[in-house]
Parts: C-alpha cells; sequence; structure tokens
C-alpha cells in the first residue's frame, strides 16, 4: 500500500505544510466534501424513492383488498336474488330474480366504485370471478395496477392484488342447539347463524318468506346472546342507551331478533305485527322481538320448547304444500334426526320421483329417492322401494353431503352427479341435468321459507 504525504519543511522543531500544499488540500477537502453530501442526497433520493415505493404499494393493496370486497358485499347482498325462482307460482317473471350475468355485473360496479372512491383509476382496476363457471359464484379477485403520486414530482408505480369470498356460514339453515348461559336454556333453531327460541324460528320463517314475495330479503344479525357475550358487547359499547348491561338484555332470553338490512326497515315496521313481533325500542329501527308467546324469559315459555311443541311447529312451517300427507312426517324426522333441512329434502324427492315409490330410471335409480344400489347398500337401504327407510337414508346421505361440500346447492348436485365431478372443481359441474335439477329444486322451496338463505362472512383470501 502507498501512503502519500504532504511536503514538510522543519522550523523551530515543528512540522509546517507549504502555504501551496495546503491550498491543494483544502480544494481536495471540498472536493470530498461535496462527493460526500452529493452521496448523502442520492441515499436520501432512493430512500424517498423506497418509501414511496413502500407507501405505494400499501395503498395499492389497501385499494385492492376493498375493491375485492365491495365485489363480494353486492354479491352476497344479491344471492338471494339470483337463487330465487325465474318466475312466480302464476308463471309471470319473478321481478325480484337477477341472473347470473346481471348478478356478475352488480359485482362488478360495485368493486369499481370503491376503486373510484379510492382515488384508483377504474381503468387499472381489473375484477375477476374465479368461481364464475359455478351456479352461484361467491369469489371476487381484484388487480390494481396504480400510479401514486409522492410529493410535488415523485410517481410511484404500484401493484396489488387482493381474493375475497363469501363462504357459506352454516351448511345447513335449520341447525339446533341449546342455549346456555342466558336467561333461557332451551332448544335453539339458528337462522343465519343466529339462535333463537323455536316459535321464534316458525314465526320468522313465515314472515321472511313474506318480505321475499315482496323484494325484501331479511337477513338475522343477532339472536340469542349469553350474559357473557352481553357482557363483551356491554365492555366495548358503555352506553346503556345503546346496549343493555348483561344481565338485562331481553336477547339472552331468544326472543329478540336484530333484523337487516337497512332497507327493509320501512317493511318491519308495516308488517312485522302480522307475524307476532314488536319493534320493542322506538330508537332501534332493526330490534324485534317475539311477543305471540309466552313472556320473554317466563318459565312458561322454557316448558313450551322444552316440550317440544315449538319445534314442531317451526319443522311443519317448513314443509312445501305440494308434499303429500303420508310423506310429511317422515321428511320432518329425519331432517331432525339428520339434522337437514326438510324442505330441502322435499324438494329433492318431487325431482327425483315426484314421491313415487316405485319409481325407478333407466339408470338404474330406484325409489322414491331415486337411490343407485351400490349408493343404497352403502347407507345400510336393503329396499329402495320402501319410502320411509328411503327418505332416511337420503337425509342421511344429504347430512354427509352438506358437511363435505359446505352449501346446499352443492351437496344437491353431489346428490345429482356424484361428489367427484363436484369435488374437481368445488362448484356444480357443466351437466346440463345436474344445473337443471339444482335450480328446479331451489326454485321449488325458493318461496317456502324453510332453508335459510346461508349466512355470509366477507373476508379477504391469504
Amino acid at each position: 500500500m502507498k501512503f502519500l504525504f504532504p511536503r514538510a519543511t522543519r522550523t523551530s522543531g515543528r512540522v509546517t505544510v507549504s502555504p501551496v500544499r495546503a491550498r491543494e488540500e483544502t480544494g481536495q477537502a471540498l472536493i470530498l466534501a461535496l462527493g460526500g453530501a452529493l452521496a448523502m442526497i442520492a441515499a436520501a433520493l432512493a430512500l424517498v424513492a423506497i418509501a414511496g415505493a413502500v407507501t405505494g404499494k400499501g395503498r395499492a393493496q389497501r385499494a385492492a383488498d376493498l375493491v375485492a370486497i365491495s365485489a363480494v358485499r353486492s354479491m352476497r347482498d344479491d344471492l338471494p336474488r339470483l337463487l330465487s325462482p325465474p318466475r312466480l307460482a302464476d308463471g309471470r317473471p319473478n321481478p325480484n330474480h337477477i341472473d347470473k350475468s346481471t348478478y356478475l355485473a352488480r359485482a362488478e360496479a360495485a368493486a369499481l366504485a370503491a376503486a373510484r372512491a379510492n382515488e384508483v383509476d377504474p381503468d387499472r382496476a381489473h375484477v375477476a370471478f374465479p368461481d364464475a363457471g359455478s351456479f352461484a359464484p361467491v369469489r371476487a379477485k381484484a388487480t390494481i395496477v396504480a400510479g401514486l403520486r409522492e410529493g410535488e414530482a415523485q410517481r410511484v408505480e404500484a401493484s396489488a392484488v387482493a381474493e375475497a369470498a363469501a363462504p357459506y356460514g352454516s351448511a345447513t339453515g335449520g341447525a339446533t342447539g341449546m342455549a346456555t348461559g342466558g336467561g333461557y336454556s332451551g332448544p335453539l333453531i339458528y337462522r343465519d347463524g343466529e339462535g333463537m327460541m323455536p316459535d321464534v324460528a316458525a314465526a320468522y320463517d313465515q314472515m321472511a318468506a313474506a318480505a321475499r314475495s315482496d323484494g325484501i330479503a331479511l337477513v338475522v344479525v343477532s339472536g340469542f346472546r349469553s350474559d357473557a357475550e352481553q357482557a363483551e358487547l356491554f365492555a366495548a359499547h358503555p352506553d346503556p342507551t345503546w346496549v343493555a348491561p348483561p344481565g338485562h338484555s331481553l336477547h339472552r332470553c331468544a326472543t329478540e331478533l336484530d333484523l337487516g338490512p337497512s332497507s327493509a326497515y320501512g317493511w318491519l315496521a308495516a308488517n312485522a305485527t302480522r307475524f307476532g313481533f314488536v319493534q320493542r325500542y322506538s330508537w332501534e329501527a332493526w330490534h324485534y322481538g317475539f311477543d305471540a308467546g309466552p313472556a320473554p324469559c317466563s318459565p312458561e315459555g322454557e316448558a313450551a320448547a322444552a316440550g317440544g311443541g315449538g319445534a314442531t311447529t317451526v319443522a311443519s312451517t317448513s314443509l312445501p304444500a305440494f308434499v303429500p300427507a303420508q310423506y310429511r312426517e317422515p321428511i320432518l324426522r329425519s331432517a331432525a334426526r339428520w339434522n337437514v333441512p326438510p324442505a330441502l329434502m322435499a324438494g329433492q324427492l318431487m325431482a327425483e320421483s315426484g314421491f313415487d315409490p316405485n319409481a325407478g330410471s333407466p339408470a338404474g335409480a330406484q325409489g322414491i329417492a331415486q337411490f343407485m344400489p351400490g349408493t343404497a347398500a352403502s347407507y345400510g337401504l336393503t329396499n329402495p322401494y320402501d319410502p320411509v327407510a328411503a327418505i332416511d337414508a337420503e337425509a342421511h346421505l344429504m347430512h354427509d353431503l352438506l358437511i363435505t361440500f359446505g352449501s346446499p346447492e352443492l351437496a344437491l348436485a353431489a346428490y345429482n352427479a356424484g361428489p367427484a365431478p363436484v369435488e374437481a372443481c368445488h362448484c356444480i359441474p357443466p351437466y346440463p341435468e345436474t344445473q337443471a335439477y339444482v335450480t328446479r329444486i331451489l326454485a321449488l322451496i325458493g318461496g317456502a321459507g324453510a332453508m335459510a338463505m346461508p349466512s355470509f362472512e366477507v373476508r379477504l383470501v391469504a
């Protein structure tokens, strides 16, 4: 290594630098200082650019998230219209029904509106529906490539992708359970994932069916709440004007329902009393309590529910009128045993055989539920022409399919086409027979008010 030293002269024992060399060093130092400053400026600009890119990326990602979620929320809200029968009972077009192309177009419009609201050029926002080929799509994918300005001059290109889904919250809208931790400890019937007393569920089903006929899709936002759940809610919103303290809310009695959407409030105010519901508090347009039975949290109400009267009532109202009298009790009994919506079973039996216990098909399907011999054997059905036994085997099979596929539509498709093609695409396979089968059953039970629409949670897909 070569070391360079300045030229020096010795004066009085000290080393001094010559004036010429000092001027040279001063110039070099200035150049070095300027170079260092320029390097620091360049580094700072690089950091600004990186920070701008990171900030831009974050903004683009948030925009993509909101665009995807907006699309799925539209799909969630419109799904009842997509699944409603295309025609009314008298043959006229159903004004509440929309086809799949309209359903997806509305979701795309909602997504692009969200893009504009977040200052993203809609031309740089792309919305796709990964399950568009299915009978009822519930997924949306948003891709954003955004030019985002950072300061006066810096512009950062950022791209982001988000996918959202609205999965079915419950395979069986008519699930049951037992209430605990509140003022009521009897059986619960669930609608949209929220529990209520059986007689409340029966009345709600009738009200929801009437609302649907008027173009209103009711949703149960909240039902039974334990005291512990109420305590958490009150801790988050400690205002007794809006949230009752734990132990004081009527939701603990399983007679109260918070209903939505807000567009239904007018209809509820005008019609809810016809079905035994009253608006509990003038300032809560969404809160309706069942007032046609025993008092909330009363021993009479719990005794009636425990005795099974309420459960029988809700089950009987869950069967369409086309079910022959001799099959109503077997359907209700098997539906309760296997936790399957009875109207779903009824629609299947109508589509499969028209309730003919001696029906057969060229493919070898047999009986009222049209079991193939191998499937019948696997479910212990020794005589497929025995209607009671076949109905119970049908309920058992549908129970298994609902758990496997998570939605009534896919379970119906698997019953008709077999599980393999449904599992392959997690959709209703593109078989005309299967698609017609699912469509017919949903149309048959669309006005029955028995199979509650699946509840949704809108979530981003990781």
